[in-house]
This record gives C-alpha cells, sequence and structure tokens, in this order.
C-alpha cells in the first residue's frame, strides 16, 4: 500500500544544501575558470528574462523624461518668445530714438552753420485744414524769449514763423499758409520776388514775377532779409518745372520738411544775447523789446 503523502527533506535541509552548493560554486568560481563556459551558457537564457524585468520601469522612466524634456522645452519656449517680443519693442524704440537723435544733431549742426541764436522747440499738436490754415504749436513760448513774427526753421530751410507766442507754448504759420508772405530773392541771380503760401504744404506761389523774369525750374530761392522778419539767406524752397510763359503760374516746393518735422529752431535775428534757461527768464518789457527789434 503507497503512502497518501510522501515524506521528504524539509525546508530547512533544502536551504542548507542551497547555501552550501552556492559557496562550493563561487568557491569553485574563485579558484578555477571552468565555470565561465557554464556562466555565458546560463547568461544567454537569463539575460532575456532580466531584459523583460527591467523594461517596464525602462519604458516609464523615458516616458516621464521625455515628458519633463517637453514641458522644459515648452516653458523655455514661451519665455525665448516673451523675451524675443520685449526686444523687439526696446529695438522699435531704440530706432525711434536713434532717429530723433539724428534730427537733433542737424538742427544743431545747422544753427551753428547760421549763426544766429537759436532754440530748439518740439512739436505739440498740429492744425493744417488745406486750403484754408497750416499752423503748428510748438512747446516754447515768452518764458523762454519768444515773440511774435521770429522766423523758424528746420534743417533744410525756412519753416515759418512765429504768430502767436503764449506762456508755455507758441503758434507757427508755416510758409505754405495762404496768409503767409516770404520775401525772396533767386539765389543764381538775385531776383527779388514773394512767395506765397498756396495752403497745400508742397507747394509756395510765385505770383508777383514780371514777364521778363530771369528764373528758370530748379532754382533756389532763398530769404532776402527784405522786411526783417527772416534773416537773409535762409533757404526756402526750389523753383517747380514749368513751361514758358508761365510767370503767373510759377510755384516752388518748400526745402523744408513741414510734414515730417518733430524738432524746430526758433531764430533771433538780432545779435544781443537772449538767456534761453527757464531760472533766467526775460520779463515782459524784454520781450516786447527783442519783438520790436
Amino acid at each position: 500500500m503507497k503512502l497518501l503523502f510522501a515524506e521528504g527533506p524539509s525546508i530547512h535541509t533544502r536551504l542548507l544544501i542551497a547555501v552550501i552548493a552556492s559557496i562550493g560554486l563561487l568557491t569553485m568560481e574563485h579558484i578555477s575558470a571552468r565555470l565561465a563556459p557554464v556562466r555565458s551558457a546560463l547568461s544567454l537564457a537569463v539575460d532575456p528574462v532580466k531584459y523583460l524585468v527591467d523594461l517596464p520601469t525602462e519604458v516609464a522612466s523615458r516616458i516621464g523624461y521625455s515628458l519633463r524634456s517637453y514641458s522644459t522645452l515648452k516653458s523655455e519656449n514661451k519665455k525665448l518668445r516673451e523675451t524675443q517680443a520685449i526686444k523687439q519693442i526696446r529695438l522699435l524704440k531704440y530706432d525711434a530714438l536713434e532717429q530723433e537723435n539724428i534730427r537733433l544733431r542737424a538742427l544743431l549742426e545747422n544753427s551753428f552753420k547760421l549763426g544766429e541764436q537759436v532754440l530748439v522747440a518740439e512739436l505739440l499738436s498740429v492744425n493744417i485744414t488745406p486750403p484754408y490754415e497750416n499752423i503748428v504749436v510748438v512747446n516754447k513760448g515768452t518764458r523762454f524769449g519768444v515773440h511774435p513774427q521770429q522766423a523758424v526753421v528746420d534743417a533744410n530751410g525756412i519753416v515759418g514763423q512765429v504768430f502767436r507766442a503764449l506762456p508755455h507754448s507758441s503758434e507757427i504759420m508755416l510758409i505754405t499758409d495762404p496768409n503767409h508772405a516770404i520775401p525772396v530773392q533767386v539765389n543764381r541771380n538775385g531776383l527779388l520776388t514773394i512767395a506765397v503760401g498756396s495752403g497745400d504744404l508742397n507747394r509756395l506761389n510765385l505770383p508777383f514775377l514780371p514777364d521778363n523774369a530771369d528764373i528758370r525750374p530748379g532754382d533756389l530761392l532763398i530769404t532776402s532779409g527784405l522786411g526783417g522778419a527772416f534773416p537773409q539767406g535762409y533757404p526756402v524752397a526750389v523753383v517747380d518745372p514749368f513751361t514758358p510763359p508761365a510767370n503767373k503760374r510759377i510755384t516752388a516746393t518748400p526745402k523744408a520738411l513741414l510734414d515730417r518735422n518733430r524738432e524746430l529752431m526758433i531764430v533771433w535775428s538780432n545779435t544781443k544775447p537772449i538767456s534761453l534757461a527757464p531760472s533766467q527768464l526775460p520779463t515782459q518789457t524784454e520781450v516786447e523789446d527783442h519783438a520790436d527789434e
């Protein structure tokens, strides 16, 4: 009769045998290289199992790294775009400041060439309603000694003259205003005439030329100094092309950039210096005296 339950070595006995066998194998491997082929053969079967066991952890690690890298790159890309936008805005501002610096340097260099005392004024507002009115407002007034009838120029030529002077601002009537007229002469031959505003920012009329006037397209018109409002020798305009006889319809294009100026120069034609510092303000009597001069 067979036993229903067969009995074998206990678990402790088997553990002891396994430990003794392991120690024996380790000792044999240490003192001899005979087990190397066996280890190599066993590794062929064990290595795939190891890779399969490590695969989920490796895949999860790679996926986590990819997600973190994507998030980091996305955040850095956003910051770079914001930084680029800020830089572009600053560049636009720097370009505007550079152009303003160029204009101011041109004004100052021109003032040294002119020899008169000048005051740089910044444009505040524009009231251009062709063909009725061409007037602008600047930020300098009687506090700086500005008075009516003063000549106003830019780096290219005559702009107009002070029409009304207030304490903190002044109104400038442009030479193209229909109510404005300026004595000029042809630089080539000294011919005297008067340029009258047409109401158009790009055109002056020359209605008082005689039929036999020696004037040609491209002639430069400069201030003649007659009347005392404008110092002599400032560029005013260039005669437009025309077909003779057209003496009553001859026009000229102003040299000043009337539609693009941001800064203007107010000119004193007398030789007596005026303090332009607000801390040394001229009195109303001094302003009137300079206006009379």
